[in-house]
């Protein structure tokens, strides 16, 4: 999927996918063999082709692609052998592989298709979902010409609607995060989400500037005061009310400099990223509607700049929460969880069963778990168990971590309530303690159950179906909960 192609279009969730139902004569074929079958299929080649597999080492000991070959010596076709239970990333690679058989220039003209049976559902939902990973591009912003990626013709027995669904969630929330901050700020996240409810009929609501004063999001207005780029709060709903309430909350801090306690430029290289949460939330809200789960969706996205000017919070400064509590800001660059209390409050104040929050948060769940794996931490053992087995499944990981109360120490030595701020190590648990102490009882005495993701949504060397840029993790693995649950 080109961005450039994305140009003037209003909504990130409906891209260009790299697919066809037109079945041609000139279609290039590909053979898809399970291990077990290469054998068998090479004794029924020719000579050319069986010595062209033994110089290639495609024999069925391992993953791999072999061009087929006219007797001109032109390429024909492809045979794509795969391991049992190979998933989409591994069929991305293998996609690549067969697209870099082929001059870029005549893959405009190209359209691939799977010549044998993929007998398994699963199989042919992992080659078809995998081959649609390994098209992201984000080149919208290149002058020079595009490199093109050819089209595969939709197989027979692939699930279109979910994979479509999933494909445009994705590339939308890595569309999302790639885009430079001075093209996605509080204004513009407002717009997508507004663009991405539109053809589901959500209802948007956006509380804005000195609004956020007035309805009382104090610690949302104080982080986003600094910037000439309004913060305010984007809220969703949709759904029948009588289903159960489901709220997603996500951090959008469209660019954070760190404030007054500045970031070193390295690390302020790719703050255009720590809106990452609110992307995946925007995406996670995409998958519900589209696959129209049976819960009433609140979403909520505080969204604001963290900027450095006259009007910037200071080390030091206290600041009365949506809650009630006075929060001791120790850290400028601690500035999410801030935004997130208020959030994540106002979440409660509704009454939903399930909070699930995104965010870019810290440091140390990096350094815990590497980027691919996000932290995350649930105040339901029973949901924390069933996803941490859910995760590997769908090739999704995520790894929950303990919200350790006795930890609690360390935020509470306060001249408020509260620190924003207990530093390293331990800051991945400290900060999701932070958040957990916003969230409030109803009136029957009744706190929702919550689980939080410390996410990287970042890939950093690239990979098939991965490339360097914005990432999803911890997308579908959630989606995937819910679809258990409610669907």
């Amino acid at each position: 999927m080109h961005l450039d192609s994305m140009k003037g279009m209003n909504n990130y969730f409906t891209p260009s996918l790299p697919f066809t139902g037109t079945s041609k004569k000139n279609n290039i074929a590909i053979t898809l063999l399970p291990l077990g079958k290469v054998s068998d299929w090479l004794k029924k080649q020719d000579a050319s082709t069986q010595n062209a597999a033994k110089q290639s080492y495609f024999d069925g000991t391992s993953s791999g692609v072999l061009a087929l070959r006219n007797e001109k010596g032109e390429i024909t076709g492809a045979a794509l052998a795969y391991a049992d239970g190979a998933k989409p990333y591994d069929f991305a690679a293998l996609s690549r592989s067969v697209q870099a058989l082929f001059p870029a220039s005549s893959l405009k003209n190209t359209n691939f298709e799977a010549k044998t049976s993929l007998a398994k559902k699963l199989d042919a939902h992992n080659f078809t979902f995998g081959w649609g990973l390994n098209a992201y591009r984000f080149d919208m912003y290149k002058s020079k010409e595009k490199s093109e990626l050819a089209k595969l013709v939709w197989p027979k027995n692939a699930d279109k609607k979910t994979i479509e669904a999933h494909l445009n969630a994705i590339f939308g929330l890595r569309h999302l995060v790639n885009e430079p901050s001075n093209k996605m700020g509080p204004d513009e996240l407002e717009k997508a989400v507004k663009d991405m409810a539109k053809p589901f009929e959500g209802k948007v609501n956006v509380i804005k500037d000195k609004q956020l004063l007035e309805k009382n999001f104090p610690l949302v207005y104080t982080v986003g005061e600094a910037s000439p780029r309004r913060p305010r709060l984007i809220e969703m709903t949709w759904g029948k009310t009588t289903d159960p309430k489901v709220t997603l909350v996500g951090k959008g801090v469209c660019f954070d400099t760190g404030g007054l306690d500045i970031k070193p430029s390295s690390a302020m290289r790719f703050m255009k990223k720590d809106m990452g949460g609110a992307a995946h939330t925007i995406a996670l809200a995409y998958l519900i509607m589209s696959h129209k789960l049976p819960v009433h969706l609140h979403l909520i996205i505080p969204a604001v700049e963290n900027a450095i000017a006259g009007e910037a919070f200071r080390p030091g400064d206290i600041i009365k929460s949506r809650q009630g509590k006075f929060v001791e800001n120790t850290n400028t660059d601690a500035e999410g969880r801030l935004i997130l209390a208020d959030a994540l409050t106002y979440a409660c104040e509704k009454s939903p069963e399930l909070v699930i929050d995104y965010a870019t948060l810290t440091g140390s769940a990096r350094a815990a778990l590497g980027p691919d794996i996000p932290a995350f931490f649930s105040t339901n053992e029973e949901h924390a168990r069933a996803l941490q087995t859910l995760s590997p499944t769908v090739e999704d990981p995520v790894w929950n971590m303990p919200l350790w109360d006795p930890y609690m120490r360390f935020i509470e030595a306060s001249e408020g309530d509260i620190v924003n701020s207990a530093g390293v190590p331990g800051d991945l648990i400290y900060s999701a303690l932070f958040l957990k102490s916003f969230l409030i009882a109803d009136k029957k005495g009744k706190t929702p159950d919550w689980m939080h993701f410390d996410c990287y949504a970042w890939e950093q060397s690239g990979k098939a179906g991965r490339p360097s840029g914005g990432a999803d993790t911890g997308l579908r693995c959630v989606f995937k909960f819910l679809q258990d649950r409610y669907g």
